[in-house]
This record gives C-alpha cells, sequence and structure tokens, in this order.
C-alpha cells in the first residue's frame, strides 16, 4: 500500500493525498476525514524519513547528551521521548562523546535532521555568542548546564538546579557529623560549569564550619565508575586521614566505594560517602548512599514544556531553577555521637 493506492481508494489526487499527510491547511474537511479513514482502514504507515526528507521542517526533536551513556540522564531521556510523543512529534536522541564542542553538534543536528527545537542535556556553553544562538534559528533548551552569563538570555532557555547551594548542603552535613577531614571527588578544570558550581559549594561549607580547604583532598573524576574508583584510590594512597568523601556524582561514588572497600574499609565505619543525582542505584547500593537527588522527571517534563511553548509560540524563553534535595541514607557515620560514648 502506497500513497497512489490511497490516493485510489479514497478517489483524490495524489497530490491532496500528501497535503493530508502532511498536515495543510488547504484540504477540505470532508476530503481530510475521507482520505484519513482509508489510511486507518487498510493500516497505511507513511514513511517519515521520506516524507522528512522533502519537508523544510519535520517534526523531529533533538536530544544532544554529553558523554556517553550516564543513568542520571536516562530517566530524564525517557520523560522527554515520552512528552515528545504526546504532542505528535519524534525524539531523535545523539550522544555527543567526541572532542567537538557541544554547540557545534548542536548546530550540525539541528541542520542536518531539520529539527523544530533542541534539548541539550549537560555539556559546555560557556563561550556561546548571540550570533550562534541566533543561527540555530529553532528553540534550544540547556538543561543540567550553565551558559555563558554575558549572553543574552531572551535567546535560550534553561533548567537547571542550584548547584552550588545542593553542594554546600551535603558536605555541610558532613561537617555536622563531626567531620573535618573532608574530601571531594569533582570533575576537571575543563568542567567550568556544573563541576565547578559543586566544588565552590564544597570549599564554602568547609569554610562556612571553620574547616580550612586542603588541595590534596581534592581529585578530579569524569563521570565513570572508573575515574571514580581511580580518583578514590589516590586519595587513601595519600594517607591523610580522610573520614568523608562528598562525589559530586552518584556514578563516580560507586565507583570510590569500590576502591574504599578493595582497602580493607568499611562504608560508613571507616569513611562516609556522599554521591550527588539520586539515580535508582543509589538507594539500592549496600550501605545505600546517601545523596543530593535532582528533579530528573520534572527537569525533563519542564524541558519538553518550555520548548513547545516556544514552538507554538505561547512563550518566551524561560529559566527555571528547581529545588534539590539531600536523601540522608546510610552511607555517613556520625562522629559527634562517637566521640561522645
Amino acid at each position: 500500500m502506497n500513497i497512489k493506492d490511497i490516493a485510489k481508494i479514497s478517489g483524490v489526487g495524489v497530490s491532496t493525498v500528501s497535503r493530508v499527510l502532511n498536515e495543510h491547511p488547504d484540504v477540505n474537511v470532508e476530503t481530510r476525514k475521507k482520505v484519513l479513514k482509508v489510511m486507518d482502514e487498510y493500516g497505511y504507515i507513511p514513511n517519515n524519513s521520506a516524507r522528512n526528507l522533502k519537508r523544510s521542517v519535520s517534526k523531529n526533536i533533538g536530544v544532544l547528551v554529553k558523554g556517553v551513556y550516564n543513568p542520571f540522564f536516562a530517566k530524564i531521556i525517557q520523560i522527554i521521548g515520552e512528552e515528545i510523543h504526546k504532542e505528535g512529534y519524534s525524539m531523535m536522541l545523539h550522544y555527543n562523546h567526541s572532542d567537538s564542542s557541544d554547540f557545534e553538534v548542536a548546530a550540525e543536528l539541528v541542520k542536518e535532521k531539520k529539527l523544530r527545537g533542541l534539548i541539550s542535556l549537560g555539556g559546555e556553553f560557556q563561550d556561546l555568542s548571540e550570533e550562534q544562538l541566533l543561527g540555530m534559528k529553532v528553540p534550544i533548551i540547556l538543561t543540567s548546564t550553565k551558559i555563558n552569563g554575558k549572553v543574552n538570555r531572551k535567546l535560550f532557555s534553561t533548567v537547571t538546579i542550584k548547584n552550588q547551594d545542593a553542594a554546600f548542603e551535603a558536605v555541610d552535613y558532613l561537617c555536622k557529623l563531626g567531620h573535618k577531614k573532608i574530601g571531594i571527588i569533582t570533575t576537571g578544570s575543563r568542567d567550568i560549569s556544573i563541576g565547578q558550581m559543586r566544588l565552590e559549594g564544597y570549599k564554602e561549607a568547609l569554610t562556612a564550619n571553620n574547616i580550612q580547604v586542603n588541595n590534596d583532598l581534592i581529585e578530579i573524576g569524569k563521570y565513570t565508575f572508573e575515574s571514580g574508583y581511580e580518583a578514590m584510590t589516590k586519595l587513601l594512597n595519600n594517607d591523610l586521614g580522610v573520614t568523608a568523601i562528598f562525589v559530586t556524582s552518584d556514578i563516580m561514588a560507586i565507583g570510590a566505594a569500590k576502591a574504599i572497600t578493595n582497602k580493607g574499609l568499611q562504608i560508613p565505619k571507616d569513611i562516609s560517602l556522599v554521591g550527588f543525582d539520586g539515580i535508582d542505584f543509589a538507594e539500592y547500593f549496600n550501605p545505600s548512599l546517601t545523596t543530593v537527588k535532582q528533579p530528573d522527571e520534572y527537569m525533563g517534563q519542564k524541558s519538553v514544556e518550555i520548548l513547545f511553548d516556544l514552538i507554538k509560540k505561547k512563550n518566551n524563553h524561560q529559566h527555571v531553577v528547581l529545588d534539590t534535595k539531600l536523601l540522608i541514607r546510610e552511607s555517613c557515620k556520625n562522629l559527634i555521637d562517637t566521640l561522645e560514648d
């Protein structure tokens, strides 16, 4: 069954069927109903790929993800896909694990796939210019990332959390438990957005609790299990008397936990551990991981809501900041109670 067959059975021209498929307004209501009824009766499925090639604009929404697979982003992607489908659009998922800049990859994706809009999860957009944003020509939503504060905020939307405040709360919690030798595993010097803000929150919490920042207690990871393991191994090998570790992602925290146990140490008896993100696996880890919970589902929903408001011209660009929650579980030890005993 093809478009010519549908036209013949419907008693209309091929061009009319084409206009129905492409949702052109210049088709009589009764004619449209008749053609759609025939398609339904014969189970006709349009070739979307061929249709999109002929269109100047498709009904595709791009989702660009920084790096390789990340369980935190996985939940957001699931929600984004569901919400996009509700709008009658398709999601095109692309992971950028190359050395190319995130903007270059985003711009190429928009052009190649004729996207109606783009949601970027993570990534570095610090050096964007207004000319680049205007050149995109479609709405762009930056979720869980940060952009240069000097760029006109009317040209893009963001969905973020207060990363520095969330990190402060996590480290302050460890301080209040009596820990003074608190290490951190964060992302490298190239991560000048999310990782840097969480590092600043760590330092701020130590200072607020009259604890001097020790650069020897700062190690670098790359949002992978392996790098968390390697960074934790370095901290332990330095033998600086660390009693607690704040890790800026749950993935790295789980890798760090493996390094701790491989040294014959126990969590939280010997070392307390706090993660960041609130992925499902953290709750079922043994011991269950204390972590900063990001509102992943709502981040996905809000990103799509803002995007389609822009596509439908219902609203202008928005900048939404969502709350986090410190989930206190089993991976931290109260040293004050121990000293009192």
